[in-house]
């Protein structure tokens, strides 16, 4: 394997069998939010984390992240990772000897009470409450599945939860683990310029997000709803929530039953 470290733009990283910190210029603040990944691809991050408001918010050191080379704990001279399914069948399973060594180096530099995570499509569907626990929590660890999954003994001995980024397979979890903690992220003092942007959007209330508009004021024949325009800011607030629960009912039943719930208990 090649010394040379991997280039990131402004970060870099060097593989080793120990955790490496991709903000190799900027020490990890004792209180920052910490996502270690464990992954047989980790030249694919930061990827989208290092831009935009997350990639500014660990390159000033809100965040950290650590990425865990799983081949590096493979076993012979291939550094095998994975073996045949016992019972028989098709594809590939992640050897038990090889995650728990890497999981073993994971916890050894994770934050205590740091979540321990395995993104599997049979795990509990992520949503934004789940975002809020692990942005609430000192960070998470989380074990990018590969082939037909990781050995079911892993999961058990380390008390791993399973977590689906939704209803669909991906060829593995490193997609899933940039889109969850993209999500804890944004939750977190200080990330998004306007911490009331995290209050207004879907999902924060239960409810699907109101229709957005902007300049100008008119584009293809349709004008801004007057409502947004009469500067009547208790009349723009009914229509936003009225909107809010139009769409939901309409696109996300599901919840829909669950924010009408509470009400309709009440009236019982």
């Amino acid at each position: 394997m090649p010394d040379t470290p991997k280039s990131h733009g402004r970060k870099s990283i060097k593989l080793s069998a120990a955790p490496q910190e991709l903000m190799t210029h900027n020490p990890r603040l004792a209180n920052a939010w910490h996502a270690q990944v464990i992954t047989l691809l980790p030249e694919a991050f930061p990827g989208v984390l290092g831009e935009s408001l997350t990639g500014r918010a660990l390159k000033d050191g809100l965040w950290s992240l650590d990425t865990i080379d799983l081949r590096l704990f493979g076993i012979g001279k291939h550094r095998n990772v994975d073996d045949t399914p016992a019972g028989g069948g098709a594809g590939m399973v992640l050897r038990a000897d090889v995650m728990g060594a890497a999981i073993d180096a994971a916890l050894a530099n994770a934050p205590r009470g740091a979540p321990l995570i395995y993104l599997s499509p049979r795990g509990e569907r992520f949503d934004q409450k789940m975002a809020q626990s692990l942005a609430d929590a000192p960070g998470v660890t989380l074990i990018c599945g590969r082939f037909e999954g990781l050995d079911q003994r892993v999961i058990e001995h380390y008390g791993a939860t399973e977590v689906s980024l939704g209803d669909f397979v991906m060829t593995g979890g490193e997609i899933a683990a940039q889109a969850m903690i993209d999500a804890a992220i944004r939750l977190r003092p200080g990330v998004l310029g306007n911490a009331a942007s995290t209050q207004d959007e879907s999902h924060a209330s239960g409810l699907l997000e109101h229709p957005q508009y902007t300049r100008p004021a008119e584009w293809q024949g349709r004008p801004i709803p007057p409502v947004l325009m009469s500067g009547n800011h208790a009349e723009i607030s009914r229509w936003r929530q009225q909107e809010a629960e139009r769409l939901t009912a309409a696109r996300r039943p599901d919840l829909w039953q669950a924010w009408c719930a509470p009400n309709r208990d009440a009236g019982d």
